[in-house]
C-alpha cells in the first residue's frame, strides 16, 4: 500500500480504525501495521452500522465445478481454503463485535471465491510481516490482507489481483470547499500523517500548484489520522489525504457518518491489492483468478464492493502478478 519511504497504511504501511469513537489511529509497518494501503480497526461497535449484512450476496453464489476440478489435489480434498490476514484492518478484514467472526469486504471476497471453488474459509489472523513466509511454508494457502501486488513481492509469491487502492481526498460532509479534483488544493490546506506517501504527493502537489501560479499547498504533517480528522472538523485545513479504504471507512463511521465525505473520482497514484499465492502453487492461483473473474462477471463482486462502500477500487479485468 505504500512506497518504501512512506507508512502509507499499505503494507508497507496500515492502520487502526477505532469505529467507535469515529476515530482513526494509524499502525505502520513499512507501510503498515494493518494492510499495505488500508486502513485497520483496533476496536470495533457491536452491532455497527458499518458492518453490512451480505448474506443474501455471498448466498447467490453457487459452484463452478469445472473451476473446482482445476483446483491442486490436497486443496479440493481438504474443502478448506486456508487464508492467512491480518484481521485489525476495518474495512478490509477485521472481527465483528462478537470478537471473533471476521468481517471485511476481502473476508466476502474471499467467501465468495471459495464458493464459487466448492470450498469454504478458514481464517487464520497472524502479522502482516509473517504472511508471505507463512505461504513460503505452506501454513496456509492464501493470504488477503490489502497487500500491494509489487514487484519485489513478486520475486517471493505470486498475487492475484482484486482491488485498485491509492490516495483520495476526504473533506467536510458537504464538500464546502467544493474540491473535486487534487488541482483544487491549491492555496488550501491540507493534512497528512508524517512520513506517508500521502506527504509526499502533498509536495509534489504544492510544488506543481505553486509553478501554475495557483498558490502552493499549506500541509500539516500530523502523527495521527485523529490529528487529521479533528484539523479538517474544526476548518484548520481543507483536506485530508487518506487511503482509499481507510478514507472511506472514516467517512461512513465518524459521527454515524456526519462528518466527512470522499471525492468521488479514480485513487491518486493508485495500485492493486493482491490475493497472495505460494508460486509453487500456481494452479491455486489460476483456479481463483477465474473464480474472481467469475464474480466480476456475474456481477457478485461490484455489489459487495458497493455494500462495503468501496466500489471506486473496482477492477473490471482479474490479473496474476498485475503490479507494477
Amino acid at each position: 500500500m505504500r512506497s518504501p519511504v512512506s507508512r502509507r497504511y499499505r503494507r508497507t504501511g496500515s492502520r487502526s480504525l477505532v469505529a467507535l469513537a469515529g476515530v482513526v489511529a494509524v499502525l505502520v509497518a513499512g507501510c503498515g501495521g494493518g494492510p499495505d494501503g488500508a486502513g485497520g480497526g483496533d476496536e470495533q461497535a457491536a452491532g455497527s452500522t458499518s458492518v453490512p449484512d451480505t448474506a443474501a450476496i455471498l448466498g447467490k453464489v453457487t459452484e463452478d465445478q469445472q473451476l473446482a476440478a482445476a483446483l491442486p489435489a490436497q486443496t479440493a480434498e481438504s474443502g478448506t481454503l486456508r487464508m492467512g490476514s491480518y484481521l485489525q484492518s476495518a474495512p478490509n478484514n477485521f472481527y465483528a463485535g462478537d470478537g471473533k467472526t471476521p468481517v471485511g469486504y476481502e473476508v466476502d471476497l474471499a467467501k465468495a471465491i471459495a464458493g464459487k471453488l466448492g470450498l469454504t474459509v478458514a481464517h487464520e489472523d497472524m502479522a502482516f510481516g509473517s504472511l508471505i513466509t507463512s505461504l513460503q511454508s505452506g501454513r496456509i494457502d492464501a493470504t488477503m490482507a490489502a497487500m500491494n501486488d509489487t514487484p519485489e513481492r513478486q520475486q517471493q509469491i505470486d498475487f492475484v489481483d482484486y482491488f485498485t487502492s491509492g490516495i483520495t481526498m476526504m473533506v467536510k460532509k458537504g464538500n464546502p470547499d467544493a474540491i473535486a479534483t487534487p488541482d483544487a488544493l491549491c492555496g488550501k490546506a491540507v493534512a497528512v500523517v508524517q512520513g506517508t506517501s500521502h506527504q509526499e504527493f502533498a509536495a509534489e502537489q504544492s510544488e506543481k500548484c505553486a509553478a501554475a501560479g495557483q498558490g502552493a499547498l499549506t500541509v500539516t504533517a500530523t502523527d495521527s489520522d485523529t490529528q487529521n480528522q479533528n484539523q479538517l472538523r474544526t476548518g484548520r485545513v481543507a483536506a485530508v489525504l487518506n487511503d482509499l479504504p481507510s478514507a472511506v471507512y472514516v467517512s461512513r463511521t465518524a459521527g454515524d457518518g456526519g462528518f466527512f465525505e470522499v471525492v468521488p473520482g479514480e485513487p491518486i497514484n493508485g495500485g492493486p491489492y493482491g490475493i497472495g499465492v505460494n508460486k509453487n502453487n500456481r494452479p491455486l492461483a489460476d483456479a481463483m483468478q477465474k473464480a474472481l473473474q467469475a464474480l466480476v462477471a456475474d456481477g457478485t463482486y461490484g455489489q459487495i464492493l458497493q455494500a462495503w462502500g468501496v466500489e471506486q477500487g473496482a477492477i473490471e479485468q482479474v490479473s496474476v502478478n498485475g503490479g507494477t
